[in-house]
């Protein structure tokens, strides 16, 4: 069995979205949406869906480079295949701000105080961090909604950050699978098909999302939607990484301060 043999009509999905995000606005109350915009696959598909569905000029899509961002004319060209309204913010200077008085190396601890070690990983996390507080004042400050662009894929194997773009209010693509957004965008035509294919990376390393993840993101459709992508090892890497980061997927838990019938003291 093949990912291919996997039941999936892409202009059905999409369609179906389309109406989903209409009933939320209207059953919320809102018109607009703002998109953050990196150039890839998830955040194109998602502001080309709401663009369907509200219309392109209640999307507005924010650019959010730290420091220097070598795609950054892909954003910038999904904003203009689309019609819609942008605006870019570079965050560089904000990181750099919350580095230089957080750092160990910046930080002068006094009694009974701690110094803050560069933490690389944490590092890392800081841009996906910071662009959602930057989204989420733009969609306060617009009475907007803040559209997710994450897809199923990703938050299975924990490829997302914590309070970053994990946050948003309604999800999109949540329901689909790499491989299904790329099958569904590939349906648009008001999208350039090389930026729906684009290889995925961090912008970060040089490396892609594949890379970085030691697994492909058709191995991980397999595993989600057959159960195994036909590697016992790989289903098996898989799986960890899910039960691993399943604290991402869930709301924090809330720890239980009265004692629950059937329990002991």
């Amino acid at each position: 069995m093949t990912a291919d043999t996997c039941r999936f009509d892409p202009v059905a999905a999409r369609d179906r979205l389309v109406c989903a995000i209409r009933e939320t606005a209207r059953a919320q109350g809102f018109t607009r949406v703002v998109v953050g915009i990196s150039g890839g696959k998830d955040s194109t598909v998602t502001a080309a869906l709401c663009a369907r569905a509200l219309g392109k000029e209640n999307v507005y899509g924010v650019l959010l480079p730290d420091g220097v961002q070598k795609d950054l004319e892909d954003s910038l060209r999904v904003c203009s295949s689309l019609g819609i309204r942008r605006r870019v913010i570079n965050i560089g200077s904000i990181h750099q701000a919350l580095k230089s008085v957080t750092d160990q190396e910046t930080a002068s601890p006094g009694e009974g105080e701690f110094s803050v070690p560069f933490s690389r990983a944490g590092d890392i996390n800081v841009g996906p961090r910071l662009r959602m507080t930057v989204l989420r004042y733009i969609a306060q400050a617009l009475d907007a909604r803040l559209a997710g662009t994450g897809n199923l894929s990703e938050l299975t194997v924990g490829y997302c950050t914590k309070d970053g773009d994990t946050s948003c209010d309604f999800s999109v693509l949540g329901r689909l699978t790499s491989v299904e957004v790329v099958q569904m965008g590939l349906t648009m035509e008001e999208l350039p098909r090389e930026l729906v294919e684009k290889t995925p990376s961090d912008g970060l390393t040089g490396r892609s999302d594949e890379e970085n993840l030691g697994l492909s993101y058709q191995d991980i459709h397999r595993y989600i939607r057959l159960g195994t992508c036909g590697n016992a090892e790989t289903d098996e890497k898989i799986r960890h990484r899910e039960r691993a980061n399943m604290h991402k997927r869930r709301m924090p838990l809330t720890l239980e301060p009265f004692e629950q019938e059937g329990t002991n003291a």
